[in-house]
């Protein structure tokens, strides 16, 4: 299956709880952080609903 990277390039403050939990999810704790994951339909929906906070690219 395809992988992607995923790497959070802006912060969860101030963002709505489902957001954070999103990211959380995700794996995401920090700024920066980068985290691979294969990309199923689950993980590139989380992705879609924080696409603003999120940059990806495919490996």
């Amino acid at each position: 299956m395809k992988k992607i990277k995923i790497t959070q390039v802006r912060s969860a403050i101030d963002r709505p709880k489902d957001q954070k939990a999103t990211l959380r999810a995700l794996g995401l704790r920090k700024m920066h952080q980068t985290v691979e994951k294969v990309a199923t339909p689950q993980i590139m929906g989380m992705v879609a609903k924080v696409s603003h906070l999120v940059k990806v690219e495919e490996v």
